[in-house]
């Protein structure tokens, strides 16, 4: 018999900004891609196409909009916004710089790095209120009930940390332990009767089968 597809989440990191060459802490602020962002967008594209996406949604920030509909360009898909997967709020540290950040707001600033729950920028969102919002968007796009959806987010990069770290169920302390995703890059999360799973993190390439895993279960991808 045939193997069913499972449901898949994913995680599609916007392409590059100015900002993010400068290390500026972007969080809320809506700052566009630059000419290598719209190259990064156009490539990746190209290759998720190839997944075939079921769905898209996207932050409504125009940095992740406008990667999204490079991938919704070729996939003939509108793009589903929700402001819910936007970046988390910086507060008082966005439009700056880490080596500002430090500078100013050393203590706090560290603290948040290593994985504090705090506010971040005092004024802005706590990890764990990014993973709420985003993780029920998600819930809210796929059909409840229904298998083999490619949902693609296309979202920022501590916005899919917080996700991945809230849907592989790992404690919050932990979360800094998973690696960032590189511009237009992505991670998936796949489901399985035992929960959601990583398949591939900050990825460029469309995932192949994992053949010979110790358990004897079926492939993880395809």
């Amino acid at each position: 018999m045939p193997v069913p597809k499972r449901n898949r989440v994913v995680l599609w990191r916007h392409g590059q900004t100015d900002w993010n060459i400068l290390n500026r802490f972007q969080g809320h602020s809506d700052i566009p891609l630059n000419a290598v962002g719209f190259y990064q967008a156009q490539h990746a594209a190209r290759l998720l196409a190839d997944m075939e996406p079921t769905k898209i949604i996207s932050s409504d920030l125009q940095r992740a909009y406008a990667t999204a509909l490079e991938l919704a360009a070729l996939v003939h898909l509108p793009v589903e916004v929700d402001p819910n997967l936007r970046e988390i709020n910086g507060g008082r540290w966005e439009g700056k710089t880490g080596k500002e950040n430090r500078a100013e707001d050393f203590a706090n600033f560290v603290r948040w790095i290593d994985g504090d729950d705090s506010p971040a920028g005092d004024t802005g969102e706590r990890r764990s209120e990014v993973a709420s919002r985003v993780v029920a968007a998600i819930n809210k796009a796929l059909i409840s009930g229904e298998e083999g959806q490619t949902l693609v987010v296309v979202t920022h990069g501590g916005a899919a940390r917080c996700v991945l770290g809230a849907m592989l169920e790992l404690p919050l302390t932990n979360w800094g332990a998973i690696g960032g995703l590189s511009n237009a890059a992505w991670s998936i999360l796949q489901r399985n009767p035992r929960g959601w799973h990583l398949v591939e993190h900050n990825a460029g390439t469309i995932p192949e089968p994992i053949y010979g895993e110790e358990s004897g279960a079926e492939p993880t991808a395809g």
